[in-house]
């Protein structure tokens, strides 16, 4: 998928949250530090808006983890650092049995 169209898409996804959250587009806009003809632009995919706006509008609407996600590093799940094998996962290591003598 093209550029062009994934931010068209996440445009819409913006116009529906901002609506789910009962938000007019005068109100998100100030509240993002936009006009509302920037405002739509970002909600038609106007690949110009600057990118802060982006991560305002979407820490606004209770998203803003989701932006800590985005280039994450990805671990495989072969990976041997133990943080990234759960805890219910690991090896538990039992201590070796005594030997008794018998006399």
């Amino acid at each position: 998928m093209d550029s062009i169209k994934e931010l068209e898409l996440l445009g819409e996804r913006l116009r529906a949250w901002r609506i789910r959250a009962e938000q007019t587009q005068d109100d998100f806009a100030a509240r993002i530090g936009v006009s509302v003809p920037t405002l739509r632009r970002m909600e038609q995919g106007d690949p110009n808006t600057a990118i802060r706006y982006w991560a305002e509008a979407i820490g606004l609407l209770g998203r803003g983890k989701d932006i800590q996600n985005i280039l994450r590093e990805q671990r495989s799940l072969f990976d041997e650092d133990e943080r990234a094998i759960p805890a219910s996962r690991k090896r538990v290591r039992r201590p070796a049995a005594r030997k008794t003598r018998n006399p």
